[in-house]
């Protein structure tokens, strides 16, 4: 039975405030805008990074939703992945705009990473990979 992984859904605490960051920090795009989904209790929105066949779904359920139990930073979530052509001057931006950064920029081999949190303490990791690996953005 093949699988095909298809996207990552996150539950966030602040939706408008997730919508912002992903958009206007991170510049995803909204694919499936925001909508009510009453079994639930709560709201969903579709991201996506341009050039990218990936999607983030962002789940955000009222307090007495069964889906939504009490928030626990990162819910064993590790980290989610963006690439970038330069992790320090992404990261220098990001800062500027008042985002955390967590671990500043440094290289594991050949490659460059860094690690910024988004509102809800998801880790996010900048990464460049090393040349060979680079697929055109």
């Amino acid at each position: 039975m093949p699988l095909r992984f298809t996207y990552t859904g996150i539950r966030v605490r602040d939706m408008k405030a997730s919508i912002r960051f992903y958009t206007e920090i991170l510049r995803m795009e909204i694919v499936e805008p925001l909508e009510a989904t009453p079994p639930t209790r709560g709201q969903v929105a579709t991201l996506r990074s341009r050039g990218s066949s990936q999607s983030l779904e962002l789940n955000w359920y009222e307090p007495e939703s069964r889906f939504g139990p009490a928030y626990s930073n990162g819910e064993e979530l590790d980290h989610l992945a963006f690439e970038c052509e330069d992790v320090g001057a992404t990261v220098a931006e990001l800062e500027r705009q008042g985002i955390e950064v967590v671990v500043r920029p440094n290289t594991i081999g050949d490659w460059s990473e860094a690690f910024v949190k988004d509102p809800n303490g998801i880790w996010i990791e900048l990464i460049r990979p090393s040349p060979a690996r680079l697929p055109v953005l």
